[in-house]
C-alpha cells in the first residue's frame, strides 16, 4: 500500500483477536491489543509526520483490525479512549500515542518531553507523538536453528556483562560496532571469552527502557536498563539502526558457533512508567487497572514491591500472557538459551500479594514444554512483604545466592565466626537449597555483580563513593563487606597493592573451587574499577565502561592469566563439577571431609572458634576412577603448617592451584612429604596421585 493509500484509507477489516501484536501475513498486517477498560482504541499509522487514525474492532476485550497491503517497515501506535479517572485507576487520554506492548521493533529511542506526563485533575491536551517511538511492523526472521548447545549446569561458567560497557572501549572493535550487539562477536571479544572458558554470557537488559525523571534533572541517564516500557523490541541504542533486529539473532548464532550460550536479564516485575507521577508510554494508557497491581482500597495508587514505582500484575491472565509470549519469542524466534529474572519474587506473587512457588507465573513456566527446558535463574528477592525468598523457588530454577557473596567476602575480610558459613558456601549451600530434589548446581555463586563494587573496588574501598549519581551518596548499599588495606581507593604503596591482588586471587579461587555454578562479573579478570561507585546504574560513561587498557599493565595481565588457569582447572577437575542431587543416597554421593590443620576431623568446637580461618576440605570420589582433591585454606596473617590428608589410594599429592603464585601450574609439582606450610592469606588446591603413578 502506498503512502497516499495509507493516508486515504478509512476502513479497517476485522483482524485476528487471538494473536496479540502486529503480524504480517505476507499480504497485509493484523493489529491486536488487549484492553479491558478502554471504550475505543485507534490504530495510528505514520508516514513521516503524517498520521492516519483508524478505529479498531473489539471482541472479548481485544481490539483488532486487518489492513491489506500494510507490511514490514510501517510505523504505528495506539490511542486509547476511555474514562479519565486517576483515583479509580483509569488514565485514558487519546492525546497519548502509546507504544504497542508487543511491538518487535521501534522507530527510535524515547525522547524526554513534558507531554509524556499526565497526572493532573484533567487530562493533558498536548500530544506526545513527536517524542515517543513508534512500533514498526516486522517480517519474521529466518528459522535455521542448529539446535541448542544445552551446556550442562555443572559445566557452566556464567559471565555477566553490559553490552555497551563491555565493548565501547575495546581498541580492536571497529568504531561502528562499539557499544552494540555486533561488537560482542568480533574476534578479539570471542577470543577473550574463550580464553576465560565462558560457557554463557548473561546480558544486562536489552529491552527499550526509559530514563527516570530524577536522572533527567541532573543530566544523567539510565545505563543498566532496568526500566523497560516494551518486552519484545531491542533498545535501538544497541543496534546499527533502530529496526535491525536481525543483528541480535546473528549475534546469538555467532556466540553459539563459539560454544557460548546467551542468557538475557529480563525485567517483567515493573515498567518504566513508574508511579502515578511517571510518564504514560504504553501500559498505563492502554489499561492501567489491568496491567498493574493496586491496593484494593485505593486503585489510584500502585503496589510498589519493586522499589521502582509500580509492579506488574502477573495474576491477571492477559498480563501473564504478555510475559509468556515475550519469553517464547526470545527463546524460540530469537534463539536465546535462558533468562535471568530481575526481582523474580514480584513475578511469583499471587493475587493476594504473597509469594508462592505455585503462583500463576511459576506454574506457567513449569508446565511449558519449551520454556521449562531453558536455563532459568531467579533473583530471589524484592522489597515487598516477605520479599526475601532465597532457596524457595521450585525445582528446576537456579538462584542468585547472595549468602555466597556475603559469606565469602566476610571470611576473606577476616570477620569472626565465619568458618561454618564458609563450609556451607563451598559445598553448594545445602542449608539453603537442599530440599525438594534440587541439584548441587542450584546456587549461582558470585562474589561481585553489576549491582555493587567490582572486585578491585571490593578490596580497595571501605565505603561507597556514589557522589557522581547526584543523590548525596545515599543510594547504593552500605553493607558492602569490603576492605581497603588501610588506604581508601588507589594506592601507590606496593605492599598495599600486593595484598589487594592476593585477596582478589583468593576470592576468585574460592569461586572456582566451590560447588555450584560460578558467575564472573565482566572486567573483574582485568582489574576493572568504578572508583568506589557501587551503584553505577546512571553512569553511562568511562566510570562504568570497561577500560581494556588495564590489560597492558603486567599485574592485570597476570590476573587475567590466573583466572584462565582457574577456569581450565575447574573444567578438568570432576570433583569441582559434581552433577548430582542433594538428596542422593549417601553411598552414591561424593563425600566431603573437613580436617583441621593437624589432619584430624573437624569437630563442632573447631567450627565455632571465633577467629578460626584455617581448614582443609577433602572431596573424596564416588567413582574409583576419579582422584580426590583437597582445598587448603589459611586466611590468617601468619604461616601455618598443614598435615596433608592420607587416602586409601595415596599419600602423595600434586598442586593444581596456588593463590600465592602467578605462575601457571601444570599439575606436575608433586608434594611427597606429609606436611605443607601455607603462607598467610593463601589457598592451595591439591589432587591425589594414585599409588601406581607415584
Amino acid at each position: 500500500m502506498s503512502r497516499k493509500q495509507i493516508l486515504s484509507s478509512n476502513k479497517i477489516l476485522p483482524g485476528d483477536p487471538l494473536t496479540l501484536g502486529a503480524h504480517w501475513d505476507g499480504e497485509g498486517t493484523h493489529f491486536s491489543l488487549f484492553s479491558a477498560h478502554a471504550e475505543q482504541v485507534e490504530l495510528c499509522l505514520f508516514t513521516g509526520r503524517q498520521e492516519k487514525r483508524l478505529m479498531l474492532h473489539q471482541e472479548n476485550q481485544v481490539w483488532h483490525g486487518y489492513l491489506p497491503g500494510i507490511g514490514p517497515g510501517i510505523k504505528y501506535g495506539y490511542r486509547a479512549h476511555g474514562p479519565w479517572a486517576p483515583q479509580q485507576g483509569h488514565h485514558f487520554n487519546p492525546n497519548n500515542l502509546l507504544v504497542d506492548p508487543y511491538a518487535k521493533a521501534l522507530s527510535g529511542s524515547l525522547q524526554h518531553h513534558s507531554s509524556h506526563y499526565d497526572n493532573g485533575e484533567e487530562p493533558r491536551n498536548s500530544d506526545n507523538q513527536l517524542w515517543i517511538p513508534k512500533g514498526v511492523v516486522t517480517a519474521p526472521l529466518s528459522a535455521t536453528r542448529k539446535g541448542r548447545l544445552n551446556t550442562p549446569w555443572h559445566q557452566s561458567l556464567l559471565y555477566e556483562l553490559h553490552v555497551k560497557g563491555f565493548t565501547h572501549n575495546h581498541p580492536e572493535i571497529p568504531s561502528s560496532k562499539r557499544g552494540r550487539l555486533s561488537g560482542l562477536t568480533t574476534p578479539a571479544i570471542l577470543d577473550h571469552l574463550r580464553a576465560l572458558g565462558v560457557t554463557a554470557v548473561e546480558l544486562l537488559p536489552l529491552f527499550p527502557f526509559a530514563d527516570e525523571q530524577h536522572l533527567q534533572a541532573h543530566g544523567l541517564s539510565n545505563y543498566w536498563g532496568y526500566n523497560p516500557y516494551n518486552f519484545f523490541a531491542l533498545d535501538p541504542r544497541y543496534l546499527s539502526k533502530p529496526t535491525a533486529t536481525h543483528e541480535f539473532k546473528k549475534m546469538v548464532r555467532q556466540l553459539h558457533d563459539a560454544g557460548i550460550e546467551v542468557i538475557l536479564d529480563v525485567v517483567f516485575n515493573h515498567s518504566g512508567e513508574g508511579d502515578q507521577q511517571g510518564p504514560t508510554l504504553s501500559l498505563r494508557g492502554i489499561d492501567n487497572l489491568s496491567y498493574y497491581r493496586h491496593p484494593a482500597e485505593n486503585p489510584g495508587q500502585y503496589i510498589n514491591d519493586t522499589g521502582c514505582g509500580n509492579s506488574l500484575n502477573l495474576s491477571h491472565p492477559r498480563v501473564l500472557q504478555l510475559v509468556m509470549d515475550s519469553l517464547r519469542y526470545w527463546s524460540q524466534e530469537m534463539e536465546v538459551d535462558g533468562f535471568r529474572f530481575d526481582l523474580a519474587v514480584t513475578l511469583a506473587r499471587t493475587g493476594e500479594g504473597g509469594y508462592s512457588d505455585h503462583s500463576p507465573f511459576l506454574a506457567a513456566i513449569q508446565q511449558d514444554p519449551q520454556l521449562s527446558k531453558l536455563k532459568l535463574i531467579a533473583e530471589p528477592w524484592d522489597i515487598g512483604l516477605h520479599g526475601y525468598q532465597t532457596g524457595n523457588f521450585p525445582p528446576g530454577w537456579r538462584e542468585w545466592n547472595d549468602h555466597y557473596r556475603n559469606d565469602l567476602r566476610a571470611f576473606w575480610r577476616g570477620d569472626h565466626n565465619t568458618l561454618g558459613t564458609l563450609g556451607h558456601r563451598l559445598t553448594a549451600s545445602e542449608d539453603l537449597f537442599g530440599q525438594n530434589g534440587r541439584t548441587l548446581q542450584t546456587s549461582i555463586n558470585f562474589i561481585t555483580a553489576h549491582d555493587g563494587f567490582t572486585l578491585s573496588d571490593l578490596v580497595s574501598y571501605q565505603h561507597k563513593h556514589n557522589h557522581a549519581n547526584q543523590e548525596n551518596n545515599l543510594d547504593g548499599t552500605d553493607h558492602n563487606l569490603s576492605w581497603n588495606h588501610g588506604v581508601e581507593g588507589e594506592s601507590s604503596d606496593p605492599e598495599v597493592n600486593q595484598l589487594r591482588m592476593q585477596d582478589k586471587r583468593n576470592l576468585l579461587m574460592s569461586l572456582f573451587c566451590s560447588h555450584g555454578v560460578p558467575m564472573l562479573l565482566a572486567g573483574d579478570e582485568l582489574g576493572n574499577s568504578q572508583q568506589g561507585n557501587n551503584n553505577s546504574y546512571c553512569q553511562d560513561n568511562h566510570l562504568s565502561w570497561i577500560d581494556w587498557s588495564q590489560l597492558q599493565q603486567p599485574e592485570n595481565q597476570t590476573l587475567f592469566n590466573f583466572v584462565c588457569q582457574l577456569s581450565k582447572t575447574r573444567r578438568q577437575t570432576p570433583q569441582l563439577q559434581l552433577h548430582q542431587l542433594f538428596s542422593m543416597p549417601q553411598q552414591q554421593r561424593s563425600e566431603v571431609i573437613w580436617l583441621t590443620t593437624d589432619g584430624s576431623l573437624m569437630q563442632p568446637h573447631d567450627w565455632e572458634q571465633a577467629e578460626s580461618g584455617r581448614l582443609t576440605m577433602v572431596c573424596c570420589p564416588s567413582k574409583p576412577s576419579v582422584n580426590a582433591i583437597a582445598l587448603l585454606i589459611n586466611r590468617t596473617s601468619t604461616p601455618c603448617l598443614f598435615t596433608l590428608p592420607t587416602t586409601e589410594r595415596s599419600n602423595h599429592w600434586v598442586i593444581l592451584l596456588d593463590s600465592m603464585t602467578t605462575a601457571t601450574l601444570d599439575g606436575t609439582k608433586m608434594v611427597r612429604k606429609s606436611t605443607l606450610e601455607l603462607e598467610p592469606q593463601s589457598m592451595l588446591l591439591l589432587q591425589e596421585v594414585p599409588l601406581h603413578e607415584q
